[in-house]
């Protein structure tokens, strides 16, 4: 029987039991992920089987799961009738969303023509060379290495890690930049994430630096570990009025946290034109994709 409930800070360790054992190459599938977007997302989840069945609703209100955590083979079928069986009692729009491309075989295998499957271009995760974004070498990441070197030489600045003695001043950032960019809709939720996700720094599994410009801070990023091959930059934010600002906290998170992880994920774009042509103006070295899913009997 499927019987939801919200997800908590308290379900941190429950989690990881499930996710750590697989090396998923998206966003979603992060504890800290999840946590921070539960009340935006409406994020709720359940045991069945054995597996870790977690329910989101996306930004377009779009009810879906996720792709079944921790499940046996022979026991697939089952878990996924029982899914299908509640989307129909419950008007989902989806079966599933944020599936990734190593889910498909299976759901092919027992499902075949049944299966109907769509790329989410807009939520692809952006993946990149840690050691491309450290060095910003190369023709096409030239004039990032400019903006980079610009920041430098014009600007008296600082970088110091993320600690209690500056959570509320980054949040204060935050509200600032959110305020400045009209904090509404994504931006307001995303605004409510770095909130949560500073509030409780004590639990919550990451790494996080902090840039001055003439003693002011003016920009933040946090990121986390996902697994040995991978880690995700989960916020980012600066001030767009200091050239190469931005440039100069992409490069310096990663070569003094994660110089050591070859991939870098940066998450999506949302389908967001300005985001896109950001996160696509430093050569990403692969998009990974998601799809969604759904299966007519």
């Amino acid at each position: 029987m499927l019987d939801f409930k919200k997800l908590t800070i308290e379900d941190k360790s429950l989690f990881e039991n499930y996710l750590k054992p697989y090396n998923f190459k998206t966003c979603e599938y992060s504890f800290t992920n999840l946590f921070i977007w539960r009340k935006a997302c409406n994020i709720e989840y359940s045991i069945l089987d054995g597996a870790l069945i977690i329910k989101k609703t996306d930004f377009d209100f779009k009810t879906h799961f996720m792709q079944p955590i921790g499940y046996k083979k022979e026991n697939l079928k089952q878990i996924i009738d029982a899914l299908i069986e509640y989307k129909n009692n419950n008007n989902m729009d989806f079966l599933f969303k944020d599936i990734e491309s190593d889910f498909l075989p299976p759901l092919k295998s027992i499902y075949g023509d049944a299966i109907f499957i769509e790329e989410d271009r807009d939520n692809f995760d952006y993946i990149y060379e840690s050691s491309k974004l450290i060095s910003l070498s190369g023709k096409k990441l030239h004039s990032k290495k400019n903006h980079f070197n610009n920041f430098i030489k014009n600007n008296n600045h600082r970088v110091e890690d993320i600690c209690s003695e500056n959570i509320n001043a980054c949040i204060k950032t935050a509200q600032e930049w959110c305020e400045k960019n009209i904090c509404e809709g994504h931006l307001y939720y995303e605004l409510k994430a770095i909130e949560e996700l500073l509030k409780n720094n004590n639990t919550l599994d990451f790494e996080g630096i902090v840039v001055y410009v003439e003693d002011k801070l003016s920009a933040f990023t946090i990121g986390e570990k996902l697994n040995k091959e991978m880690a995700i930059i989960h916020i980012e934010k600066a001030d767009a009025d200091i050239n190469g600002l931005y440039t100069f906290i992409n490069k310096t998170f990663v070569e003094n946290k994660f110089s050591d992880i070859p991939y870098i994920n940066r998450e999506q774009d949302l389908g967001i034109e300005g985001l896109r042509k950001a996160k696509l103006s430093y050569q990403p070295f692969k998009l990974e994709p998601k799809y969604s899913v759904d299966i007519k009997l």
